[in-house]
């Protein structure tokens, strides 16, 4: 048994997903963590439970390395000689931290791993091999879709389908661009075909994820508009799609056409595009190429053409440099986009990069004042997605059970907005229900099931 573990992004799961299909071509893949092996004190015999084979530790280091190497460290010492492999976003200031915490551990990539014959089945060349899938597709789209029944994925019922690598911009604060480098984006029918095969398999929902999915196609001739309308024509079934996130300068160039994507009822009426900060100087500081005045103009064309819209972004606070009027530009800008999903960050400098640099010369805030100013940040935006979820109560819907919920005995499931809906009783992931909403919380919707 080989265990793949992911953190992190949609992309990365994605990533994982891919590895532990390929790596299942050997062995038996888990994505569950295996509990040590408990003996009984009475008879000092150990109950059996199978050793790892190996762990591949698919990491995410974006926020700092300590989430990664905890997983590391607990990996090593509950199953001490195990081999472990680290996949992910692993950039050199992180694998130096990891060799010192355990010395053995050794790394890879996905595509080592597709371009091992051991693994891939193929001719050890990967774009090889896709060079001469592409041109036999339309023969073999039925043997690809059947190679691809009972897909290995952490989900029954979501299909992650990763439609890009790397990205177009060089953000100061981001190690991730140097470890995925420039825009790679995967051929719109291999996508498509994916789509199918996991629509096919039983999947509800489909993640459109990557980088930066707002410049997919950039680099051959396309944009994420026309992937989502071509899929939304050729890909028949029972499915909703979630598109990924992508940064606001590259959504303005077809904003237009992705609009008219939203008119679908198999589109989750939810958009990721983070801001970052409201401030012009310290967007032009972190070398984000797009401005707030950017943000505000698709926040609001996608409020005004869609009711109960779910808008998610991205905030920093506390970057290198910022002042209290920076930070006020910041708050103000929530205020007046109202978006339901926020991720609120403090800054943590990451090695290498040139934010790093700015804050070594004397530009960082203190910490104090960074916690101070993700509170105000924090207070606000709760307010703001109350009362954006408080519009939806009185109406009823149609929703699709997630996971069991944080509070015992419920359940949460997915509107047509991806809102969280929090409701009363145990449900099977993937089961369709229809319900009345009958109260709000920041986070979620509560609701009731209608007989």
């Amino acid at each position: 048994m080989i265990v793949v573990l992911s953190q992190g992004c949609a992309a990365n799961f994605g990533d994982g997903e891919k590895i532990a299909r390929l790596l299942s071509k050997k062995s038996e893949v888990t994505f569950e963590f295996p509990e040590p092996p408990v003996r009984d004190a009475a008879n000092s015999v150990d109950f059996h439970i199978e050793k790892p084979e190996a762990f591949y530790l698919n990491v995410c280091t974006v926020k700092g390395n300590s989430g990664a190497l905890k997983l590391l460290r607990k990996t090593a010492s509950t199953y001490p000689g195990v081999p472990i492999y680290i996949t992910g976003c692993a950039p050199k200031d992180f694998r130096e931290e990891a060799i010192r915490a355990v010395p053995k551990v050794q790394f890879t990539t996905l595509s080592d791993l597709e371009n091992d014959p051991l693994f891939s089945g193929g001719s050890g060349n990967a774009d090889q091999d896709r060079t001469r899938n592409r041109s036999n597709r339309d023969s073999n789209r039925d043997k690809a879709i059947n190679r691809h029944k009972n897909v290995l994925r952490e989900s029954p019922f979501v299909g992650i389908v990763n439609i890009e690598e790397g990205c177009l911009d060089a953000c100061a604060f981001c190690s991730t661009h140097l470890v995925k480098g420039r825009l790679h984006s995967f051929a719109p029918n291999d996508i498509v075909d994916q789509v199918q095969a996991l629509v096919d398999d039983g999947c509800l929902e489909i993640q459109l994820t990557g980088q930066d999915c707002a410049c997919y196609g950039f680099d051959i001739g396309t944009n994420l508009a026309e992937l989502t309308q071509r899929i939304l024509t050729h890909v028949n079934g029972n499915y909703r799609i979630r598109l990924g996130m992508g940064n606001p300068r590259h959504v303005l160039g077809y904003q237009e056409a992705l609009l008219d994507c939203f008119t679908d009822e198999r589109i989750y009426k939810f958009i990721h595009i983070p801001v970052q900060s409201g401030s012009e100087n310290v967007l032009k500081a972190m070398n984000r190429r797009h401005t707030a005045q950017d943000y505000v103009t698709l926040a609001n064309e996608f409020n005004k053409r869609f009711s109960k819209f779910t808008l998610s972004t991205d905030l920093i606070v506390g970057y290198p440099g910022e002042s209290a009027a920076d930070f006020n530009d910041t708050l103000n800008i929530l205020k007046d986009t109202h978006p339901t999903v926020c991720n609120i960050t403090r800054f943590v400098a990451r090695p290498n990069t040139v934010a790093a640099r700015l804050e070594a010369s004397n530009a960082a805030v203190p910490d104090a004042i960074k916690h101070e100013r993700s509170a105000i940040l924090a207070e606000a935006f709760q307010q703001i997605a109350l009362e954006n979820n408080r519009k939806w109560i009185g109406d009823e819907c149609t929703v699709v059970t997630e996971k069991p919920g944080y509070r015992n005995g419920t359940t949460i499931a997915r509107n047509s907005a991806y809102r969280p809906v929090a409701l009363q009783g145990s449900f099977p992931a993937g089961t369709t229900l229809r319900v009345r909403l009958t109260d709000a919380e920041p986070f979620a919707l509560l609701a009731e099931t209608i007989a």
